[in-house]
């Protein structure tokens, strides 16, 4: 089982909720998805986690995800925010080369540096990681937030007015960082609204088992379960786990009042 909700799980043909827009990425941009991306492509959640490992090709089935977008909803607006403008860059490369698989000739917007601009006036725009430097889009359709867990508060708060007046969707894309940050809260504490998908390296075919292997003797248990098993571990050494400590804490007794 791939597909995971704190409020439900639910196994069968993730197909069966947009299966057109698979066939579309098969047959226009020629993309083989497996069954966890194709649950990605087909999905009509308006917010949805996606947890995967590394090496899982979030990237390429996300930027085939914005690119359909772009092509079949003429006018619209896809922000892709990332931790720095040169991963932002390279989203938008990736979207840049699956449109030239639909003869399109890929051009900037004219305004933004890190740009993709579609004949039905649809964009595909990819911000750098500097919350100061991002303000004054709106009506935005699609709203995806690349490595999330790296991704600062900030700038993270800076972007989601933005679906506010559209009722874009709003998709976060990482492999975890530890149990801190928006995407660890929304995934351990988040509300029903959240659509949770996890995918582990041990349920992608592309990752052979013994590359694996020794990767976790390579980096140890904790940097493997994070980077591979998409669990939201602290990395970090101390004396008490992150768990202990939250649960020693209590708001209901009142701090000591200290005299001169």
């Amino acid at each position: 089982m791939w597909k995971v909700n704190k409020r439900r799980v639910r196994d069968g043909a993730p197909e069966e909720e947009r299966p057109e827009v698979v066939e579309w990425v098969r047959s226009k941009l020629g993309l083989k998805p497996d069954e966890a991306q194709a649950w990605v492509l087909a999905s009509r959640s308006q917010r949805c986690l996606l947890n995967c490992t590394r090496q899982w090709g979030k990237s390429t089935i996300t930027a085939a995800m914005a690119v359909h977008e772009a092509c079949t909803k003429a006018g619209s607006l896809v922000l892709v925010v990332s931790p720095s403008g040169r991963q932002s860059g390279e989203f938008l490369r990736k979207a840049t080369r699956l449109a030239r698989r639909l003869g399109i000739r890929p051009r900037g917007d004219g305004d933004n540096e890190i740009s993709l601009a579609f004949g039905n006036e649809s964009r595909i725009v990819g911000l750098p990681g500097k919350e100061g430097t991002i303000r004054g889009f709106s009506a935005v359709s699609l709203l995806m937030v690349d490595e999330a867990a790296r991704v600062s508060d900030d700038l993270y708060l800076a972007v989601r007015p933005m679906l506010a007046v559209s009722e874009g969707r709003l998709w976060l894309m990482s492999t975890p960082a530890g149990q801190r940050g928006f995407f660890w809260e929304a995934w351990e504490r988040g509300g029903a609204e959240w659509e949770r998908m996890r995918a582990t390296a041990y349920e992608c075919s592309r990752i052979p088992g013994k590359f694996l292997e020794e990767e976790r003797r390579t980096m140890g248990e904790r940097w493997f379960r994070q980077e591979y098993l998409c669990e939201f571990v602290d990395v970090e050494s101390g004396v008490f786990d992150r768990e202990l400590v939250e649960r020693a804490v209590s708001k209901e007794i009142e701090p000591l009042e200290i005299g001169d």
